[in-house]
C-alpha cells in the first residue's frame, strides 16, 4: 500500500500529510486575519518577497553556495568531511534571521520605540553575536567530525 502511494505521490506518504498540514496551518492562519484590507496587504506583501527572493536573494546566495564550493575544490583540504554544509547552514540561518529582524537590526522602524518601550539600539549587536555564535559552533562540530573521520580507520588506507 505504501509503495503505492508513494509510486503515485512521487515522494513518502509522511511529506503528504506534512503539506496538508502546512496547509491547514495556513488556511487557519488566514481565517485569523481581522479584516480584508490587512489580507490583501499580506497578499501584496507575500507576493513581493516571494519576487525579492527569485529575482534577489537566490542568485545571491547561490552564487556565494558556488564560491564555497569552488574554494573547497581549488584549495582541498584533505576530503574527509565536505565543508559546505557547515559554511552554508549557519550563513542561511544568519540571513533569515536579518531578514526577518532587518527594520530593527538597521534601525529604520519608526514606530518601535514607541510601541515596545524599548530602544532598538541592541538589534545590531544581538544579530553580530547571534551571527558569530551560528559559525562558531558550525566550526566547533565541523572539527568534531573531523576528527571523529582522522581516527576512524578507512579501507583505503589500511590496504597497503
Amino acid at each position: 500500500m505504501m509503495r503505492r502511494i508513494t509510486d503515485w505521490y512521487g515522494a513518502s506518504p509522511l511529506h503528504l500529510v506534512a503539506l496538508l498540514a502546512g496547509g491547514a496551518v495556513s488556511a487557519y492562519a488566514v481565517t485569523r486575519v481581522p479584516s480584508l484590507d490587512l489580507l490583501v496587504v499580506i497578499g501584496l506583501w507575500f507576493a513581493g518577497m516571494l519576487v525579492v527572493h527569485d529575482m534577489v536573494l537566490f542568485p545571491i546566495y547561490a552564487a556565494v553556495d558556488n564560491v564555497v564550493a569552488w574554494l573547497r575544490a581549488n584549495l582541498g583540504g584533505d576530503g574527509l568531511v565536505p565543508t559546505v554544509n557547515y559554511i552554508r547552514v549557519p550563513a542561511v540561518l544568519s540571513a533569515l534571521l536579518l531578514l526577518a529582524w532587518f527594520p530593527l537590526v538597521f534601525r529604520i522602524s519608526p514606530t518601535f520605540e514607541r510601541a515596545a518601550a524599548r530602544s532598538d539600539d541592541p538589534f545590531l549587536w544581538h544579530w553580530l553575536l547571534t551571527t558569530a555564535v551560528l559559525f562558531i559552533v558550525s566550526a566547533v562540530l565541523y572539527a568534531v567530525r573531523v576528527s571523529a573521520a582522522r581516527r576512524k580507520p578507512s579501507a583505503s588506507r589500511s590496504t597497503p
